[in-house]
């Protein structure tokens, strides 16, 4: 019974941390480029009472162990890396990213961070920045005199100039991709910053063998599904209610066991 107070326990520490991703989930539904996420768990040790293949007083080989486990433990938080749904936004700075690949942006510390949101401005300088003014790496400066900017599928990136026919090439965006997208460390404001687990970033130019294509004048929106969200919610609340039920039964009968000396 003591044994069954820890187990029920941990199960009931298990659904709380579920429930806190979930919240994270679904609070994040207007992110754009939102990747949702979830936590994985494993089994604890086993206790085992009684061995397999052991004999009885019948003198016959039992066929199975007696076993009594202990839980179980989080072990991850996994991302969800699916495409989300694509919206049209006519901005020309918006930029979706429809297949595989991240976004590449600096820190003022020099730091490299990925992101699949493209939602880019113009910085007083003419930069291509993130919302926050982050720069976009490699940079690609507009010059003020631009009158309309273009942004191809390959990222190449180009503007017509006030009193140019042709129009002129201002840089070209360039995308990573990691061999473990899962391993890559989340530091909020939609961006996420290399592991050792995720590997050294593969570099290539949208369009190109293994990466998407963008989109000028969309946004990628979160890929949290809000029904399968409440449902599993719905789920982890009846869980909790079960292992603190669990715990009810174990202090119950202790209380039975300790009132029999009376």
């Amino acid at each position: 019974m003591i044994r069954a107070l820890r187990t029920a326990s941990l199960g009931m520490f298990a659904q709380s941390l579920k429930l806190d991703n979930i919240a994270n989930n679904l609070a994040n539904i207007s992110t754009t480029g939102f990747k949702k996420s979830s936590i994985e768990f494993q089994d604890l040790f086993y206790q085992t009472l009684r061995p397999a293949g052991v004999t009885d007083q019948l003198n016959t080989q039992l066929p199975t162990e007696l076993q009594i486990g202990h839980g179980n433990r989080p072990i991850g938080t996994v991302k969800n890396f699916m495409q989300g749904n694509v919206a049209r936004t006519d901005n020309p700075l918006d930029i979706a990213l429809e297949g595989d690949g991240f976004f590449q942006i600096q820190k003022p510390d020099g730091t490299l961070t990925y992101t699949r949101d493209g939602n880019f401005r113009l910085s007083s300088d003419g930069q291509l920045v993130n919302a926050v003014g982050l720069v976009l790496e490699p940079g690609i400066v507009v010059p003020p005199e631009a009158l309309q900017i273009n942004i191809g599928i390959d990222g190449t990136v180009s503007a017509i100039i006030s009193g140019a026919t042709e129009p002129e090439e201002l840089g070209q965006i360039e995308l990573a991709k990691f061999i473990n997208a899962g391993g890559l460390k989340n530091i909020g404001g939609n961006l996420f910053v290399a592991t050792a687990a995720s590997g050294d970033p593969i570099l290539g130019n949208p369009g190109g063998e293994g990466f998407g294509q963008l989109l000028q004048g969309y946004l990628e929106e979160s890929n949290v599904d809000v029904v399968k969200e409440m449902v599993d919610m719905i789920v982890t609340q009846r869980a909790f209610e079960t292992n603190s039920k669990a715990i009810r039964t174990a202090e119950q009968m202790m209380e039975v066991a300790s009132n029999l000396k009376r």
